[in-house]
């Protein structure tokens, strides 16, 4: 019984058929494959095991399903990491678990960044914490969700321009899966000026290739929101 159980099924196969298929013809994020008819008559399989394997492919971002148009590539084709779909709420143990390991990460990869950053990299994090600070009214029109984005942007940026892409997809999992745990940290922590004051500070370490700084600083400002979140949360 173990063994069946453990048998690939025909749609396991197919989902690394398909993977085969994007890499042999050296295929992109973004690139379009054949079409659903096409996929099923070149491996031989009907279209309910067919569609199967695209689910599961389209899970992980492997591949895009656009609805009329026909089916991608996905970005997350070379993730290493992926976020969990089907990842509950968090409790508030289980938050500020979230921070501290945000705190384990973080902060060495802001060191990195100051280390290794271009212009090009300044220039994305500039743009970033420049929305954000267009954002820290709270009368302008659904100003609290583009400044929560814009302030998981900088992290997913500053963790990029470090440069080690498993880590980077580390920081993207955790902030992409807990959205919704992240938008009440922000609700909690409220205090919008501070928050941004505390990024331009990261970011200007970072433009001064200042690694210990970048690194201390970093490791302050999530410390300072998980104190805050500890304190309201007890």
């Amino acid at each position: 019984m173990a063994q069946d159980v453990a048998r690939p099924s025909l749609a396991d196969a197919l989902t690394e058929r398909m993977l085969e298929l994007i890499r042999a013809d050296g295929l992109r994020p973004g690139d379009r494959l054949p079409s659903a008819r096409e996929l099923s008559q070149r491996f031989a399989v009907t279209t309910p095991t067919l569609r199967e394997a695209l689910r599961r492919l389209e899970a992980t971002g492997a591949v895009q399903l656009r609805h009329g148009s026909g089916i991608y590539v996905g970005a997350d084709l070379e993730r290493v990491v992926i976020p969990n779909p089907n990842a509950g709420a968090l409790d508030g143990e289980r938050v500020l678990h979230l921070l501290d390991a945000r705190l384990l990460i973080e902060p060495p990869l802001a060191a990195q960044a100051a280390r290794r950053s271009a212009p090009d990299d300044l220039g994305r994090l500039r743009t970033v914490l420049d929305e954000a600070g267009r954002n820290l009214d709270g009368d302008v029109p659904d100003a609290e969700a583009r400044l929560h984005e814009a302030n998981m942007a900088f992290h997913r940026a500053t963790a990029g321009v470090a440069g080690n892409s498993v880590l980077c997809e580390v920081i993207d999992s955790l902030l992409k899966v807990h959205a919704s745990e992240q938008r009440e940290i922000q609700r909690i922590f409220d205090d919008r000026t501070r928050d941004y004051e505390e990024h331009r500070a990261i970011l200007g370490a970072i433009e001064r290739g200042a690694a210990g700084e970048a690194e201390d600083l970093m490791r302050a400002h999530l410390a300072d929101v998980k104190n805050v979140i500890e304190r309201r949360l007890g």
